[in-house]
């Protein structure tokens, strides 16, 4: 499972993205609300932990702009020293699924987040389409008019990347970062990556869905 942590504050952030971690679990973590949401944008989380009085944009407006302007139905707990009945209530009216106050035990989060994940996978087959293409992000199943198509890893992040963010245009920062991190891969690695997942995606139909965007990067549409 992999979970994004937007939380200012770095001990807890630490803190509970090592004890996740040492559960099996990814945690990337953010320290803002702005970044928090640009990597919600760019990433593929199961789960987010969200704290609400940070720099930027409170927790309460990157919930609402994950439900509401992003269409995400991901799960979200709260986590914040607001213990009030009023902010309980301005929490999950905001689109939370759970509330969890400081200070807080790290085993009952845990346990939160095993209920949540849980449920949310039993309600919820989650697809991205574009076209006759479609993604199922559960069992990393790629289909396109109704033919299976086998990725490798690489070509998989790529695609999930591309596709959620279609029609807007993709760098070749953010599809560099995504297969790497911070290291700097061979200048010709990605241009390599880009060849074969066309292959598999547009080579073998009628219409082209991967679109190279002059000293950009790429787009996934369809034009």
């Amino acid at each position: 499972m992999r979970i994004l942590l937007v939380e200012d504050n770095r001990d807890i952030a630490a803190s509970v993205s090592e004890y996740l971690e040492m559960k099996g679990m990814v945690c990337d973590f953010a320290y803002d609300g702005l970044t928090g949401l640009n990597q919600a944008v760019l990433h593929e989380y199961d789960l987010y932990i969200l704290d609400v009085s940070m720099p930027g944009i409170s927790g309460l407006q990157l919930c609402r702009t994950l439900r509401e302007d992003k269409q995400d139905t991901r799960p979200i707990i709260f986590l914040t020293a607001r213990d009030t009945l009023q902010d309980k209530l301005a929490g999950f009216d905001s689109g939370a699924d759970d509330y969890l106050v400081k200070p807080f035990e790290l085993q009952e989060l845990y346990v939160r987040i095993q209920a949540i994940a849980k449920r949310y996978q039993g309600q919820n087959k989650r697809m991205l389409t574009l076209g006759d293409l479609a993604v199922n992000i559960d069992t990393e199943e790629v289909v396109r008019d109704n033919s299976v198509i086998s990725l490798t890893p690489n070509n998989y992040k790529m695609l999930l990347l591309l596709i959620k963010n279609s029609p807007n245009v993709v760098t070749r920062q953010q599809l560099e970062y995504e297969l790497w991190g911070d290291a700097s891969p061979d200048s010709d690695s990605l241009r390599s990556h880009i060849y074969k997942l066309r292959q598999k995606i547009d080579k073998p139909f009628a219409v082209q869905l991967i679109h190279t965007v002059q000293g950009r990067g790429l787009r996934m549409a369809i034009v």
